[in-house]
């Protein structure tokens, strides 16, 4: 039986594949997993949700298997994911629900849980979640039964709570925010005023069925034009629940997550907060960011794709900062996940701070040009056991020396093997990687 949890929660078509039933079984097979007896204190969970349209349905099938089994349930409406992580410890509660499929389409939707504190949940915890789904219990019953109430305050707590995390205000700066018509599409403007800027808002009119199109991080192109249109001094892009931000500078050009993450590094390490002075990103980061950060005597540890292997990596090594080039970046002093609001607000501050644009901040490090190409109806399996495959990739490394990398990597979900080259030139990434995925098609094929 393929597993339930992936990389990041529960995640597909809803009404297809999230149904209402099965939403049902998960919500009270994670309250028989994540509530803990503490003397006469009732069970509480947090739950919230992004503004897709099928939320809606997801949210009240939560809520009635959270309340069936006897937890209290404090729903706090539509936030972004780290909003409710962080009220998850706020209102120390047992867990929190977040019903988004973060920069998914709107047909899709997810499910993810926090543990106490507002932290991701281990894969053991997942697991015994699966494991418990569809066995028998007990409902409670007469004055057992949860109780559901509403919470209207989540978003002001959450907004003080990464105002109070800022250095300085951004007094003296413009800037666009596109929300991606998903969970931000009011905290984030707000919190932005709020810190000094001048703000103007895109992406921020959420219909149930807008979110991720045609905006937000994972579609820059709205943004871009936005900026250059009001002579913004840079621009931030959320995804549907705000868990990733991205930017762009003045003159419209992207300033993605690796550039985040070199800036705020830098940033840090300068203040004396860079724990260690080291940085944690995953193996798909650019050259560049790892070349930049030596240059700059900041560490890099490098883990497997996904964010929530990067937040391990921190909290085993107990350093403060890392992410994902995608935007997911983990500020650990103030957020337990990765929040594209914080992120956004710290970045637009070292500007403040510096008096400089994201133009000039961004050269503390050079994107190499990197090419990656996927490779589909292989047997992935076979990749790390193919000499010809390993062959390949010795003469490449051995072409690009020092100023170049090569990463190929099975699909963690898919029948394909990812190739991905970096090169000092663009001609050469493209004529590098096209050479190995014809390697790849023929060795594994």
């Amino acid at each position: 039986m393929a597993r339930l949890f992936g990389t990041d929660g529960v995640r597909g078509l809803a009404g297809r594949d999230l149904t209402a039933s099965l939403t049902l079984d998960l919500s009270i097979a994670a309250a028989r997993v994540l509530t803990r007896a503490e003397g006469d204190r009732r069970p509480l969970a947090v739950v919230g949700r992004d503004p897709r349209a099928s939320g809606e349905f997801l949210e009240a099938a939560v809520v009635a298997g959270l309340a069936s089994t006897g937890v209290d349930v404090v729903k706090v409406g539509v936030l972004p994911t780290p909003a409710v992580a962080y009220l998850t410890g706020a209102l120390n509660a047992d867990f929190g629900v977040m019903l988004s499929a973060s920069h998914n389409a709107a047909p899709d939707n997810g499910i993810k849980f926090f543990a106490q504190g507002g932290q991701k949940l281990a894969d053991a915890l997942e697991e015994e979640i699966e494991g418990m789904m569809g066995v028998p219990s007990t409902p409670a019953v007469g004055e057992e039964v949860g109780r559901v109430t509403e919470s209207h305050d989540g978003a002001e707590l959450y907004t003080r709570h990464v105002l109070n995390s800022l250095p300085h205000g951004l007094e003296g700066l413009k800037v666009v925010v596109d929300c991606a018509n998903g969970a931000s599409s009011t905290v984030a403007p707000e919190a932005l005023r709020r810190a000094g800027a001048e703000v103007i808002a895109i992406g921020d009119a959420p219909d149930g069925h807008n979110i991720n199109q045609g905006c937000g991080s994972t579609s820059l192109a709205a943004l871009q034009e936005a900026v250059r249109l009001h002579g913004a001094d840079a621009g931030i892009a959320h995804d549907g629940d705000a868990d990733r931000c991205l930017a762009v500078d003045a003159d419209g050009d992207v300033v993605d997550g690796d550039q985040i993450l070199a800036i705020l590094a830098t940033e840090a390490k300068e203040a004396g907060r860079l724990v260690e002075d080291t940085l944690v990103v995953t193996v798909m980061s650019n050259l560049g960011l790892k070349l930049a950060m030596r240059r700059e005597g900041i560490d890099v540890v490098e883990t497997a794709v996904g964010d929530r292997y990067v937040l391990e990596e921190m909290k085993r090594g107990g350093f403060g900062l890392g992410g994902e080039q995608s935007g997911h970046v983990i500020l650990l002093d103030h957020a337990t996940t990765g929040d594209g609001l914080l992120t956004g607000l710290h970045l637009l501050a070292a500007m403040a701070h510096h008096k400089q644009g994201l133009a000039e901040l961004s050269k503390v490090m050079t994107r190499l040009p990197q090419v990656l190409i996927n490779v589909p109806d292989v047997d992935k399996d076979r990749a790390a056991d193919s000499e010809e495959l390993a062959a390949a990739v010795r003469e490449a490394e051995a072409e690009l020396g020092d100023t170049g990398r090569v990463l190929i990597r099975p699909s963690g979900t898919e029948p394909k093997v990812r190739v991905m080259v970096e090169a000092p030139a663009q001609e050469q990434a493209t004529a590098v990687a096209e050479r190995l995925a014809g390697v790849v098609r023929s060795a594994l094929g």
